[in-house]
C-alpha cells in the first residue's frame, strides 16, 4: 500500500515508518521539522529510518536548519520512503502530495504536542491540530482516499473519575487546549466518516516512551538531568498517575489498526492504546534511579495547571477488535530506554 505518514521524523513517526516499510508498504513521510524541539533528533530519525547515518555529521555540519534540511532531502535514499518537506497547515502544499501520488491510507501522527505548552499557544494549537487534520482531511474527500488513522491523546479524559478508562466515557471537559485539539478532532473526524464514507480509527495514546522519545518528556529530562547531577523539577506530590505505553506497543496498536481497516469497511472507532498500568511520578522517578544507579535531586514545584490526575487505559476495545497486547512492562521499558539513552551520548 502507499501511505502518507505525517510527523515521520519524530518519536512515534519514524518508529512507524520503520514497520511499516518492513511490512512491504510505500510511505510517503510529512513533517515539516518543527522547531519544537532541535531538527538535527528529527534528521537522525530520518537517516535511522534509511540506513544512512553516516551522512549524519555531513548534514549537520550544515550553517543553520533550511540548509539542514535542503542536505537531508537532496542525500535520502530509499525504495519505500520518500520525505515531503511541508506543513499542514499549507493547504496546497498537502493538495500536490495527494494529486502526485496513488493514495491508499493516511495515518496523520503529526500536530503541536504537549499539554501545558498549549497553555501558552492555545490558538497555534487549533491552527495545527485541527486546521491541518481537516486539510489532510478535505484531500482524502477530494481523492477518494477512504482509509485514515488518527492520532488522538488520552488528554481527552480530563480527570475522568471512572478507572479505568473506557472509550465510551464522557469526554466533554477536557482542561487543556491540547486536550480540546484532540477532542476536536475525533469529532470532525466523525463528521467525514458519516458524510464522506472516510473509515476512521481515532487512536487514543496512553503516555508513549522509549528510544528516541522527545527530550522535553518527563522520562527523558529526569534521565537527563539526573545523569548531570541536576535537579529534577516535580510538580505537586509525586502523586499524580500516568499509563505509560512503550513504543513498540503503540506501533503494534498502529499496524494492527492498519490490518483492520484494510479489512473492514464503514468504520469509526475510537480506541484507547495504552500499557496497561498506572505508575505514579514518584514511582517513576525511582525506576529512572534504580536503572541509572544513581540518586535524583527532587526540586519539589507547585502542581501544573492543565495536567490531569491520573491516566489509566481500559483495553478491552482494543484486544477485542485489533487483537492488541502490549508486550514490555513499565520497568523493562525504562531498562531499554535508558540503555539506548546511553548508548546515544
Amino acid at each position: 500500500m502507499n501511505i502518507i505518514v505525517t510527523g515521520a521524523a519524530g518519536f512515534i513517526g519514524s518508529h512507524l515508518v520503520e514497520a511499516l516499510i518492513k511490512e512491504g508498504n510505500f510511505i510517503i513521510g510529512i513533517d515539516n521539522f518543527h522547531n519544537f524541539y532541535s531538527e538535527d533528533i528529527k534528521i537522525k530519525n530520518i537517516l535511522t529510518i534509511t540506513g544512512q547515518l553516516e551522512l549524519l555529521p555531513e548534514i549537520l555540519s550544515q550553517k543553520n536548519r533550511e540548509k539542514k534540511i535542503e542536505s537531508l532531502l537532496k542525500n535520502l535514499k530509499s525504495d519505500r520512503f520518500i520525505l515531503k518537506y511541508c506543513d499542514l497547515r499549507d493547504f496546497n502544499s498537502i493538495d500536490e502530495i495527494f494529486q502526485n501520488f496513488s493514495i491508499d491510507m493516511v495515518i496523520n501522527l503529526a500536530g503541536l504536542a504537549g499539554v501545558r505548552p498549549s497553555l501558552d499557544n492555545s490558538l497555534e494549537y487549533e491552527k495545527v491540530n485541527v486546521g491541518g487534520y481537516l486539510h489532510l482531511l478535505e484531500c482524502c474527500k477530494k481523492y477518494g482516499v477512504t482509509k485514515f488513522i488518527q492520532a488522538s491523546s488520552s488528554s481527552v479524559y480530563g480527570n475522568n473519575i471512572n478507572i479505568p478508562f473506557k472509550e465510551s466515557d464522557i469526554v466533554d471537559f477536557p482542561i487543556s487546549p491540547y486536550a480540546g485539539s484532540k477532542k476536536s478532532c475525533e469529532l470532525f473526524g466523525h463528521i467525514y466518516y458519516s458524510l464522506y464514507k472516510i473509515d476512521t480509527v481515532q487512536l487514543r495514546f496512553f503516555t508513549v516512551f522509549g528510544p528516541r522519545q522527545r527530550p522535553d518528556l518527563a522520562i527523558h529530562k529526569f534521565t537527563n538531568k539526573i545523569l548531570n547531577s541536576e535537579p529534577i523539577p516535580l510538580f505537586g506530590d509525586g502523586n499524580t498517575y500516568r499509563d505509560y505505553t512503550y513504543i513498540e506497543d503503540i506501533v503494534d496498536g498502529i499496524v494492527k489498526s492498519v490490518e483492520y481497516l484494510i479489512k473492514n469497511k464503514n468504520v469509526y472507532e475510537i480506541i484507547n492504546i495504552g500499557g496497561r498500568n498506572a505508575i505514579s511520578l514518584n514511582e517513576m522517578v525511582k525506576a529512572i534511579e534504580k536503572s541509572l544507579k544513581k540518586k535524583a535531586i527532587i526540586d519539589k514545584l507547585p502542581q501544573q495547571p492543565g495536567d490531569v490526575k491520573r491516566t489509566f487505559a481500559d483495553i478491552t476495545k482494543a484486544k477485542k477488535l485489533l487483537n492488541y497486547s502490549p508486550k514490555t512492562d513499565f520497568y523493562s521499558g525504562i531498562d531499554k530506554f535508558i540503555n539506548w539513552y546511553l548508548e546515544e551520548k
